[in-house]
């Protein structure tokens, strides 16, 4: 589950030495993109504590602007390459709280690896932090049980209240870091459909909301006080097969993200700010037992704005106690 922890505070300092017109870039925080996939509709073996370790690789070459171009000259030769690990504990409840939905807690506690280099080197070139302790995600949620038909289980989905709280590793003088420094809500709903009793349609719908940044990044323009990036909806989706009863299930699997208001800065927008970016790829669920399942998913970016544009490739494992 969750936020996807993509690390997108690259900034164009580059521009302001090339005395160019765009606009720095790269406001939100790290979210869910790609770290959930088939299943997500409901718990794979139902009340109980879950213990799950993502460890997802992110790299790019390719920094993009307003229009999806390059937004750093061709001798930059930007290449940026983030490990991201995360620890998450959930505890599923069997006790009814509202309209039939169980109640139970997500916890996840990230650790980032940032690293960003360069074929040429120059004054006011984005920089990372590093490797860190990212935000920590705590989320409430509302589990439904699954509706069932003659051969199975049909729908099942849940809600979740998730909430990310400051508590990563941040230097303002940094453009790349673990940390957000501000608190983000992130509610999703999530839902599993079984068109057949083998093949099964999954989505996951986020919404992202900012507080504002007292300590805004320094990729930010002169004079910046204070910032709040903007709105976004964010999406995880996945179609898989079982190949191997009870066991193998084969799929493909996308997320997208879209940023839906300007980033303001000193209370008043700044415009073309705005991110964008899908990725789309193959995925594998093998179930190992009904309370072990392990998850491979790759996801290849495209449309690109604002933002890095690159490869994704996601390793969960997952375990009932």
């Amino acid at each position: 589950m969750k936020r996807i922890f993509t690390v997108i505070f690259v900034c164009s300092l580059l521009f302001g030495l090339q005395q160019t017109p765009l606009v720095h870039a790269y406001d939100l925080p790290s979210v869910n993109l790609g770290f959930t996939s088939f299943l997500d509709g409901g718990p794979p073996a139902g009340p109980g504590f879950y213990f799950t370790e993502y460890i997802q690789y992110w790299t790019a070459d390719e920094c993009t602007d307003n229009n999806g171009d390059d937004l750093l000259p061709p001798f930059a030769g930007e290449d940026l390459d983030v490990w991201i690990s995360l620890s998450q504990f959930i505890y599923q409840s069997n006790q009814e709280l509202f309209l039939g939905g169980k109640w139970g807690l997500d916890v996840i506690v990230p650790y980032i690896s940032l690293d960003l280099d360069y074929d040429v080197s120059a004054p006011g070139f984005p920089e990372d932090n590093g490797s860190g302790l990212g935000d920590i995600l705590v989320g409430p949620f509302l589990q439904w049980d699954p509706i069932m038909g003659e051969n199975g289980p049909i729908f099942m989905h849940r809600i979740e209240f998730q909430m990310i709280f400051p508590t990563g590793k941040y230097d303002d003088d940094r453009a790349l870091n673990p940390g957000s420094n501000f608190f983000s809500f992130n509610p999703y709903w999530a839902g599993t459909l079984f068109l057949t009793p083998k093949w099964t349609a999954t989505t996951r719908l986020h919404y992202l909301w900012n507080d504002k940044n007292n300590d805004p990044n320094t990729c930010l323009p002169a004079g910046a006080r204070d910032s709040k990036a903007g709105q976004a909806i964010h999406l995880n989706f996945a179609t898989g097969y079982e190949v191997l009863p009870k066991q193998l299930r084969l799929g493909l699997n996308g997320y997208y993200l879209k940023q839906i208001t300007d980033t303001q800065m000193n209370g008043h927008d700044v415009s073309r700010r705005r991110e964008k970016v899908i990725g789309i790829g193959p995925g594998v669920v093998y179930h190992i037992s009904q309370d072990s399942h392990l998850f491979f998913n790759a996801y290849f970016e495209s449309d690109a704005e604002n933002r890095p544009e690159g490869s994704r490739y996601n390793l969960r494992f997952v375990h009932h106690f």
